[in-house]
């Protein structure tokens, strides 16, 4: 029998203004294996962990129970301290009477026996415990970033300057991500390229940094500080090494009526093409569903004007394997589609645009040469109304539940830069609420209003609909003054909302990483480790983790690198000894628990397995301790119930299951 020490804590008031603590620590005294019980204001403390050590030596105890909050947020720290008093940390046990107890809770009485019920549990499996040992797994000292937009360059440039080799890996041609498409940023109204680009140059330039364009990771395996990564690196149909990147092929291309992604579609681009002219690298791909030679056979314009021979038709996908001990996700985000929202008569007019369409509109690179035209016809609108929150803050389905927190200030940096360079140019932005919880950012939003005399109206767009003269009647309502518009307007431009990448899915599922119920992944602590998974080793920067601008960005970008650069500068980790255990005597050799493993974990080999009447080689399983998660998906589905998790075993879980039932 085990000899239990039961430290109840009163959490200021978060658990004692609902829970009777006294009375729970009383109860703990009647428990089998009970030896010591006592309540604490402030158990995490300093001096209420003293008091755990203390109770240690004194009472010669084997194992503990603290009666607190989530073993998410303070497990660590009471094994920490077991540990140091002389116990095995694996020897302590958690009830959560916080969060599952006194926080859902009103009546004392009920919460105070659920309370007692959460203690019993935890005894009756500290009373089954048996001391475990981490094992050691070694580091790879090199990180993979995916993504390439200025949250992955950033990452990239910080883990690369403290002297740890970094990959780089971006779907697109060049890197640079979606601040490359714009013009200007807020609050400052900088030039975004002139920024951008010295980070994007610094990143080519780096010894440390390793640029993968044009690739997507293809497969994930291994665990912290050993991942095993395999990288498709498409086919370009360019050679890299003997390309200058003199832009003739593109020039020459015949084929030039696909619709260019950079500009959002609205212009189109050659067959062969660089995204933007300060693209890195800055060599062109050949898009082979748009190539006449890729379709047909008959071209071949590229190759023959090409000086330095660089075209490769023959060029094959390549499959890149590599190892890393880190890897940061920077997936970045993209736009929401409008085809949900045809009130706005986005589909419709080539006049109602998205923000990031009148980015491109508005750049010197743009489809218009930073000239403010209408698409339609290339004249210069008078009057522009601009709708905020399309798809952001939405009751129903059709768009987002969140905000998406850039668009009060984008809108506001277009308004400004409008009126500025076109004073003649009315515009009215509709607006539910104006948040600019940032740095200078209300200042800016002021700015708009009151020096560039922007209309803002508090109200909602109901409706917009096409003309026959080309205008676009803009329906909406003015909450301040309680009454209903109908304005006449040249160019409609749409606050569309922001989502994650489409890829971030199919990149969580390979991470094992979670993701919300919008697609954002999940960090593993939304207050004390932001920019960390769930999933060890791997790490969150930029907009993939949630709705941030570019400073946010930046800066989660440095705090991503710096949690890599510590797992990167250690040589061993301690591995969860908190695995799955095969009893070779039990198994049958069915390999179910291999198929449901998410981690890999688990294989099949054939050995002499030796027992009480038993003498015979067996098809059985084996678990790589390094590679499991302790998840337990293997002993719920395994028949024969041959495996079992260690630290969760099915004694320890029927035992507290006993306990909650007494």
């Amino acid at each position: 029998m085990q000899r239990i020490g039961v430290f109840v804590c009163h959490c200021g008031s978060n658990i004692a203004a609902t829970v009777d603590v006294k009375k729970v620590a009383e109860m703990a005294l009647m428990e089998p294996g009970v030896v010591h019980a006592e309540d604490y204001q402030y158990m995490c403390s300093e001096a209420g962990q003293a008091k755990i050590a203390a109770a240690i030596a004194e009472k010669n105890l084997s194992g503990i129970v603290v009666c607190s909050c989530s073993p998410r947020m303070h497990e660590t720290t009471f094994r920490n301290c077991a540990e140091r008093a002389g116990i095995n940390p694996y020897m302590v046990e958690i009830a959560n009477i916080r969060e599952h107890c006194s926080w859902i809770h009103k009546d004392i009485e009920e919460a105070t026996k659920k309370a007692v019920i959460l203690m019993r549990a935890a005894v009756a499996k500290v009373n089954l415990n048996a001391p475990l040992k981490p094992g050691e797994s070694r580091v790879t000292k090199r990180a993979l970033v995916i993504g390439g937009g200025i949250a992955g360059i950033q990452t990239a440039l910080d883990i690369a300057d403290a002297g740890y080799e970094v990959d780089i890996v971006e779907k697109t041609p060049s890197i640079g991500g979606r601040m490359s498409q714009l013009d200007k940023t807020f609050p400052t109204l900088d030039c975004s390229a002139c920024i951008l680009t010295p980070k994007m140059v610094e990143a080519a330039a780096h010894d440390k940094i390793k640029i993968y364009t044009y690739s997507e990771v293809e497969k994930v395996t291994g665990f912290v500080g050993d991942f095993t990564v395999d990288i498709r690196k498409k086919a370009r149909s360019v050679d890299m090494d003997k390309c200058t990147g003199c832009g003739v092929c593109s020039s020459k291309c015949p084929s030039k009526k696909t619709p260019s992604e950079f500009n959002r579609g609205l212009d189109t681009r050659p067959a062969i093409y660089t995204p933007f002219a300060q693209a890195i690298p800055n060599v062109p791909v050949i898009d082979r569903d748009a190539c006449i030679k890729f379709k047909t056979g008959k071209c071949g314009v590229c190759s023959k004007v090409c000086a330095a021979g660089a075209i490769d038709y023959e060029q094959q996908d390549e499959i890149i394997s590599e190892k890393y001990g880190a890897i940061v996700v920077a997936t970045g985000f993209d736009v929401i589609k409008l085809d949900k929202y045809d009130e706005y008569a986005y589909s419709q007019s080539k006049d109602v645009i998205t923000s990031l369409e009148l980015e491109r509109i508005m750049n010197a690179a743009g489809p218009t040469k930073g000239h403010l035209e209408r698409l339609s016809d290339g004249k210069a609108p008078k009057h522009i109304v601009f709708v905020q929150c399309v798809g952001s803050r939405c009751s129903d389905n059709r768009g987002k539940s969140y905000c998406s927190k850039i668009c009060c200030m984008y809108t506001a940096k277009h308004a400004m830069l409008i009126r500025d360079k076109y004073p003649d140019v009315k515009v009215s932005v509709f607006y539910i609420d104006v948040r600019t919880p940032g740095k200078n950012f209300d200042e800016f939003y002021r700015r708009a209003v009151e020096e560039y005399g922007v209309n803002y109206i508090k109200g909602q767009v109901g409706k917009v609909c096409p003309e026959p003269d080309g205008s676009l009647t803009v329906y909406g309502s003015d909450l301040l003054d309680n009454k209903q518009l109908r304005l006449s307007a040249d160019m409609v431009v749409l606050a569309a909302a922001i989502e994650p990448s489409e890829s971030v899915r199919q990149i969580a599922t390979m991470l094992t990483a979670s993701i919300d119920t919008n697609n954002f992944l999940t960090e593993a602590h939304p207050k004390l480790r932001p920019v960390e998974s769930p999933t060890a080793g791997v790490f969150l920067s930029g907009v993939c983790q949630g709705p941030k601008d570019i400073p946010e960005t930046v800066a989660q970008a440095g705090a991503a690198a710096v949690k890599a650069i510590g797992l990167l500068a250690k040589d061993k980790l301690l591995t969860n000894p908190c695995t799955a255990k095969p009893d070779e005597l039990m198994c049958n050799g069915c390999s179910q628990c291999a198929n449901v493993c998410p981690y890999g974990a688990i294989t099949y080999e054939t050995k002499m397995v030796m027992g009480p009447g038993v003498r015979e080689e067996r098809y059985v399983a084996v678990v790589n301790k390094a590679l499991c998660q302790g998840c337990g998906a293997c002993t719920v589905t395994c028949p024969s119930g041959a495996m079992d998790l260690q630290g969760f075993s099915n004694r320890q879980i029927i035992a507290e299951v006993d306990a909650i039932c007494r």
